[in-house]
């Protein structure tokens, strides 16, 4: 779902990652691109692309730190319980 939403509002999808500095430059980078596509230029395509690519990765990077915490979490409870007993 997340990635659905990275692809159409880059800029949400970002804020509900967690990066809201982030979000705000990525809001106005897709906000360009929008207002460049609607006036007959074809520079904002690349711009909504590029919007939507960043959003992507910081959804996907989001995803790949919570899978890393948990086997970091895992990791040192076992750590625990071997020491302990």
């Amino acid at each position: 779902m997340m990635y659905l939403l990275a692809v159409v509002l880059p800029p949400l999808a970002i804020l509900l990652s967690g990066r809201p500095f982030q979000a705000v430059f990525n809001a106005l980078l897709w906000v360009l691109g929008v207002v460049l596509t609607v006036l007959p230029f074809l520079v904002g395509l690349p711009l909504l692309g590029l919007a939507a690519l960043w959003a992507l990765m910081v959804v996907h990077g989001r995803k790949q730190a919570t899978r890393d915490r948990r086997l970091v979490d895992d990791a040192l409870q076992r750590d625990r319980a071997q020491r302990n007993g």
